[in-house]
């Protein structure tokens, strides 16, 4: 491998580390497998480098690795995954492309926003989109957690991510056609 393929690599795996972890991340509630599979989707990129067409985008081809990693770890779990059939997949990939077409200059802008946003939010929907999305729990969970009923705890999930919309859009993170 060239020093000039090399050198390439180096830079696009760095510019798209936190947006793979953050897709592994979305597929994976396991955080030492999100891990494992971040780490294998890179050796498996590095490996492939000459497969990869560096006029094009890279994150679409690093995800697609990272998807196909993804669904090997749960066939060898012997599980299988009601949110990762290929529409699923195909879908999430597109949400990922759209953001590098929104503004700010990277996906550390992006989170440091999400994350100002989410700040911002009543100390109710903070709390349980917190627990939900951040730790991972199931609405249930989160529902014990914060002492409230399910039905109690979906509507604050649901106010906590159309206030989020709001300021992610307020600060031109996320687009109109992402909400709808």
């Amino acid at each position: 491998m060239s020093d000039k393929a090399r050198i390439a690599f180096e830079i696009l795996a760095r510019e798209n580390s936190r947006m793979l972890t953050v897709y592994i991340r979305g597929l994976v509630r396991d955080e030492a497998a999100v891990e494992d599979l971040y780490q294998e989707a890179m050796v498996v990129a590095w490996r492939r480098l000459d497969e990869c067409d560096l006029d094009r985008p890279f994150g679409p081809w690093l995800r697609g690795i990272a998807s196909r990693l993804v669904m090997a770890h749960y066939r060898k779990l012997k599980l299988v995954p009601r949110v990762l059939d290929e529409t699923v997949l195909n879908v999430v990939d597109r949400h990922f492309e759209n953001i590098n077409f929104l503004p700010g200059d990277t996906w550390d802008d992006k989170l440091i926003a999400l994350r100002e946003c989410v700040d911002a939010l009543p100390e109710k929907q903070k709390a349980a989109i917190s627990e939900r999305y951040f730790e991972g729990l199931s609405s249930a969970e989160v529902a014990e957690q914060l002492d409230v009923s399910i039905e109690a705890c979906k509507k604050r999930l649901q106010r906590g991510r159309m206030m989020l919309a709001q300021c992610l859009k307020a600060k031109g993170v996320l687009s109109v056609s992402e909400t709808t």
